[in-house]
C-alpha cells in the first residue's frame, strides 16, 4: 500500500469551509491509481480563522482521509523538527511537501531555509532511508507583487530547493522537484492572494499528481476541474 504524507504551511491545512489541495489529489489517486493508497500524517484538523486555533473539521466534504502534517503559520523552520517522528509513527512512503513561504515571509533568509530544507530531508530519511519526497517551489503571493527583495528571496530559494534536489537525490530514496502549477495565477486562484480558492486547489493537486505520474508512474495525468 502507497501511503503519503502531506506537509505543508497553510496553503496546505487550509481552514474551516474549504475542501484542501489534500481532498483533491486524494480524489484524483482515487480515480486514477491502480493499486491502495493511504493518506498518513499525525494530524487531520483544519485552521479555524474566527478561533485562530486548528482545530476545525468543517471540511467542504469531510468524508476523506485527512491525515497531515501541516499548520498555519508553519513552515521548515517549524516542521523540521516533528518530521522525524511523523515518519516514524506514520510510515509514509511519499512526502508532499510545499513549504517555505510563511520562512522566507517571517523567519529565515533564502540560504537559512534551504539548510532547514536540507535538515528536514536528513531527518525523515533518519526514520526511513527509503522515503520518497515532491518538493513543491515556493508560489509568490500577493507580497512579491510590491516587496521586490522579498520576491527576489522566493526567486533564489526556489533556485536553492532545485540543488538542494538534485544534491540529495538518490536511488532509494528520491527527491523530485515538481514543476510550479501551470497558468497558477494569485488573483484567480487564491481568495487572498495567498491562499488557494478551489482553482488553485485543483492547480496544486494537479502539480503533485503529474510529477508523480511523470517520474513514478503513479495515477494518471491529473484531469479535474475547478470547482
Amino acid at each position: 500500500m502507497l501511503r503519503l504524507m502531506p506537509v505543508g504551511d497553510s496553503m496546505t491545512i487550509g481552514s474551516a469551509g474549504e475542501h484542501t489541495w489534500r481532498y483533491r489529489l486524494w480524489q484524483h489517486l482515487r480515480e486514477t491509481y491502480g493499486g491502495p493508497f493511504r493518506i498518513v500524517g499525525p494530524r487531520e484538523a483544519l485552521y479555524d480563522k474566527a478561533t485562530d486555533t486548528p482545530d476545525s473539521y468543517e471540511y467542504a466534504d469531510p468524508d476523506f482521509p485527512r491525515a497531515h502534517l501541516a499548520g498555519w503559520g508553519e513552515g521548515w523552520h517549524h516542521l523540521t523538527p516533528l518530521i522525524a517522528d511523523a515518519v516514524r509513527a506514520h510510515k509514509p512512503d511519499v512526502l508532499l511537501v510545499s513549504l517555505g513561504l510563511i520562512d522566507l515571509g517571517f523567519y529565515t533568509d533564502a540560504e537559512q531555509t534551504a539548510e532547514n530544507a536540507r535538515t528536514f530531508i536528513a531527518e525523515a530519511r533518519a526514520s526511513n532511508p527509503r522515503i520518497a519526497m515532491a518538493l513543491l517551489p515556493v508560489i509568490p503571493n500577493v507580497r512579491a507583487e510590491t516587496d521586490a527583495p522579498f520576491a527576489a528571496q522566493v526567486t533564489r530559494f526556489n533556485e536553492l530547493l532545485a540543488k538542494t534536489a538534485a544534491d540529495l537525490d538518490e536511488p532509494r530514496s528520491p527527491l523530485l522537484l515538481t514543476s510550479p502549477p501551470p497558468s497558477y495565477d494569485i488573483h484567480h486562484d487564491t481568495y487572498d492572494g495567498t491562499h488557494p480558492n478551489a482553482s488553485g486547489e485543483h492547480k496544486i493537486a494537479g502539480a503533485f499528481a503529474e510529477a508523480m505520474y511523470q517520474a513514478w508512474d503513479v495515477g494518471e495525468p491529473y484531469l479535474s476541474g475547478t470547482g
